[in-house]
């Protein structure tokens, strides 16, 4: 029986390649993990940004209680087995009253994972209403093959190359899944999904978390890392991380550089899928 989700919700996940909503966090919980984070930002003396926002699990207290995070493991869990790893994670802040968005695109397009098992775990620290420009998704297109995807960088894209899929889908293909601050989505790695710009008057804030079971193995020769937050790796296809000590220590910030040039590196040799 699943633990967080219920029967329902782990049905449509396998149907559709999305549920929502999953209540993970308390109020009390929000309001330390997005006023850590924030300590951060006015202490680096600007927003969270390349390369901070990725894999900040490595670097951030408030991260790594997220990946961490009990309810969030165990909603995953429901849906990919108990020996899970964390392969990547961006955090998603658009600034209200900002064009900031990202593409139709498939997670699996920037992954190059075997096989496609890969969820995306979306946790809202803030409102995540469609005002505030939440997620849209195609329904059922996590069942199609990988789509090709081409680099159309902008000022407001949010994905640093740009990365989409063109001429398929328009703005107003698929439904939204709006999300209150400390509730979660799951989304599968191949569901075509996109985000528009915020019209609110906060700042929309996520954390994507991309979760895999451990038998996943990524494709191609550079052998990336990945963090072990539940169950075992009987794999041992992934380098393995180990979990923050102390937030932006010297330490931390060599392995996140580390972990970082590596995802970066294996991103850089282009698009592969199983099937090529």
């Amino acid at each position: 029986m699943p633990t967080i989700l219920t029967r329902a919700q782990v049905d449509q996940y396998e149907r559709d390649g999305f549920t929502y909503p999953a209540s993970v966090l308390t109020r009390e919980e929000v309001r330390w993990i997005r006023a850590d984070l924030e300590s951060w930002e006015a202490k680096q003396g600007h927003p969270l940004d390349f390369p901070e926002k990725s894999k900040s699990y490595l670097l951030y207290a408030w991260a790594d209680a997220l990946v961490h995070h009990t309810k969030v493991l165990d909603a995953v869990e429901d849906v990919i087995g108990p020996d899970i790893l964390v392969y990547h994670s961006t955090m998603w802040i658009k600034e209200p009253h900002t064009g900031a968005h990202v593409r139709w695109h498939q997670d699996g397009a920037y992954f190059f994972l075997d096989p496609l098992e890969h969820v995306t775990a979306w946790v809202a620290l803030s409102e995540a209403s469609e005002k505030a420009g939440c997620m849209r998704v195609v329904s059922g297109t996590h069942r199609l093959p990988m789509i090709e995807h081409d680099d159309k960088p902008s000022a407001d894209n949010m994905i640093k190359r740009g990365q989409g899929i063109s001429d398929r889908f328009d703005h107003e293909t698929g439904v939204s899944m709006p999300l209150v601050a400390g509730q979660m989505s799951l989304h599968h790695t191949a569901l075509v999904h996109c985000s528009p710009g915020n019209d609110s008057d906060d700042r929309r804030m996520g954390l994507g978390i991309s979760f895999i079971p451990a038998h996943v193995r990524p494709l191609g020769p550079v052998k990336p890392s990945a963090l072990l937050v539940r169950g075992q790796d009987r794999y041992g296809h992934f380098l393995p991380e180990t979990r923050l000590g102390t937030p932006m220590s010297p330490e931390a910030q060599a392995a996140h550089a580390d972990a970082v040039r590596l995802f970066r590196l294996r991103q850089d040799q282009g698009f592969k899928t199983a099937a090529e």
